[in-house]
């Protein structure tokens, strides 16, 4: 693909997505949110196929990866801390951004060759792309969770004539609310917007909201400083309620993160590209079999920046590492909710079979 060109379908697709964003950012930088963002987002970069031996190409090039601030970059951190002291079997290039319109300049515009998105981008990136990228693995399942200062909301029908304050509008949030309010026969339920997640963490720890449906990990910053509040519902366990997806042994079936790969890149560079995803599911069990541990290196990388909020929201992360048949079937499930509720929120419509990534 031509630089004019993937400059051209950058800038498309940072404006269809950059309202869609999942929940793992608020679809811009927070003033209150460390700058973690290792380089900044432009589109002027393109990575060429190397010219010659092409196995040479590949076991000395780094993988150039970005990830999302939040949870979707949480399961990454043991694979760059094996990076870093030279341990990892790959060669990586890593970098965290805070917004998904960042991540996304990046994929398109081959300045990255691997990243994490929410699992909506991800189609909006394909149909802008015409499908230039496909994803590999689902890496954050619901986080999701509506905090209530009280006690009157335990099921999703009790919404029935509250107003749900809320981030996220025209994106995964407000989509999966009102599919949780059609699908429940709660009715006369209103939702009050506000700008980003710790605005809304902060208005509902001080009581100026009565409630707010936040993602991990600001439902457990809000959770932290007032003790009176509560989980009111675990969105994703209610998604799953309606959802046809078999669960297993999958805490939800709510695919809110993914990691995607430039077809370009995957075809050249296999053994890389499997490697990596090899890496990245062991760090993701990692991440979940050694919580404490995994805290001190989402704190070091800047992802959250208190140990304590950083160990009591990973378990509340859902970070988990689906691949395959199983990723195709809870993502095109998503999908098609997110199609219903509004076609634009994945790019005009649903990604055809090639999207998928599968071995």
């Amino acid at each position: 693909m031509k630089l004019k060109k993937l400059i051209a379908v950058a800038a498309a697709v940072v404006l269809s997505v950059a309202s869609f964003a999942g929940c793992g950012s608020s679809g811009g930088k927070d003033k209150n949110e460390p700058d973690v963002t290792a380089s900044g987002s432009g589109i002027e970069v393109t990575i060429e196929p190397a010219d010659g031996n092409s196995e040479t190409a590949e076991s000395t090039e780094p993988v150039n990866i970005a990830m999302l601030k939040g949870p979707t970059a949480i399961g990454a951190v043991m694979l760059m801390s094996t990076h870093d002291n030279g341990t990892a079997e790959g060669n990586y290039n890593f970098v965290i951004d805070t917004a998904p319109d960042e991540v996304v300049s990046k994929i398109v515009s081959g300045e990255v060759d691997i990243a994490a998105v929410p699992s909506n981008s991800a189609a909006a990136i394909y149909n802008k792309t015409e499908g230039e990228v496909e994803v590999m693995a689902i890496n954050t399942l619901g986080t999701l969770y509506l905090i209530e200062n009280g006690d009157t909301i335990n099921t999703a029908a009790d919404l029935s004539g509250k107003t749900i304050n809320s981030t996220g509008q025209g994106a995964v949030p407000e989509y999966v609310l009102n599919y949780l309010i059609s699908e429940s026969g709660a009715e006369n339920v209103s939702v009050n917007f506000m700008q980003t997640h710790a605005e809304l963490a902060a208005a509902v720890a001080s009581g100026e909201a009565e409630n707010a449906l936040l993602p991990e990990p600001f439902a457990e910053v809000a959770l932290s400083k007032n003790p009176d509040l509560r989980v009111a519902l675990d969105i994703a366990k209610n998604y799953d309620e309606y959802s046809q997806i078999e669960k297993g042994d999958m805490p939800n079936t709510l695919p809110m993160g993914c990691v995607v790969v430039r077809k370009d890149y995957a075809k050249e560079n296999p053994a890389k590209v499997d490697l990596f995803l090899e890496e990245y599911k062991k760090s993701i069990e990692e991440v979940n079999a050694n919580v404490k541990e995994a805290a001190e290196y989402v704190v070091s990388y800047g992802i959250i920046d208190d140990l304590q909020v950083a160990e009591s929201a990973i378990p509340k992360c859902s970070i988990y590492y689906i691949d395959g048949e199983k990723m195709k079937d809870i993502m095109e499930s998503f999908l098609n909710v997110m199609n219903d509720a509004n076609p634009k929120s994945i790019g005009g419509k649903l990604p055809e079979d090639d999207f998928y990534y599968i071995k």
